[in-house]
């Protein structure tokens, strides 16, 4: 069913309060106002069973579904949807949605029902970056503050060069969605993208369990059925594909 692989325009802005948790009001169960206008989604917003069209501003959802557990995507024309695995543990670590000019890949972890810990993340993403000597620059974006990266790394023929990437965060009551855009996104964003339009049709499941902050949620193999045989796996490591390591 699967294929392994043998391979070990920016919108200047200021920080809004628009990712910022709020206090949930009682009356209105469990919800707080962390902004998603657009997607990424909670699972709670879409009912799976009606074939929902979701993430762009034609609707168009055209492909399958593929349920890893705490992360649904949507395969589709032009998008190839690639299973990042630890090669110690053969967990699915992440998901990365490749398209004709560049990628995203796309992370969830736990956090507080009422607030997000995107601000502290960002941070320590751009240290991590400066620490291995490239820069980190912040900006706003369409979904929100992000920061730009551009790290050393060495060709595939040996010589020095660098890589470049811009990390955005979603967050939604008990949980943030970390994106990585890797190629053309990084560089010159586009809402109407490939990739763009599909991180915006993620859907997150973090499930009742309790779960510490900053913990990944947990992603598992694709069942058989539509979707599935649109994944791979891919075995790089975070530095290997471009993403920042860790699970900041």
């Amino acid at each position: 069913m699967f294929g392994r692989r043998n391979r070990g325009k920016d919108r200047a802005g200021k920080e809004s309060d628009a990712l910022r948790g709020t206090p949930v009001d009682p009356h209105q169960g469990d919800r707080s106002e962390l902004a998603r206008p657009q997607g990424p989604w909670d699972v709670d917003d879409i009912d799976l069973d009606s074939g929902d069209s979701i993430g762009d501003s034609t609707g168009n959802d055209s492909g399958g579904r593929v349920d890893l557990g705490g992360l649904i995507v949507t395969a589709g024309p032009g998008l190839e949807v690639r299973l990042q695995v630890d090669p110690n543990t053969q967990n699915v670590i992440a998901v990365l949605l490749v398209g004709p000019e560049g990628a995203v890949e796309a992370r969830a972890f736990a956090a507080p029902r009422n607030e997000t810990i995107w601000d502290d993340v960002r941070r320590e993403i751009g240290a991590e970056a400066t620490r291995r000597g490239g820069t980190a620059t912040e900006q706003g974006g369409e979904f929100g503050p992000e920061v730009k990266l551009v790290v050393p790394m060495q060709t595939p023929d040996g010589k020095p060069g660098t890589q470049t990437s811009r990390v955005v965060g979603v967050s939604a009551p008990r949980w943030l969605l970390r994106g990585t855009f890797l190629g053309k996104p990084a560089v010159e964003p586009d809402p109407d993208g490939v990739v763009e339009a599909a991180f915006r049709r993620v859907i997150v499941r973090r499930g009742d369990s309790p779960m510490p902050p900053r913990a990944s949620i947990p992603l598992t193999m694709p069942a058989t059925g539509p979707g599935a045989a649109d994944a791979e796996q891919d075995g790089r490591t975070d530095e290997q594909s471009g993403a920042p390591s860790g699970d900041q």
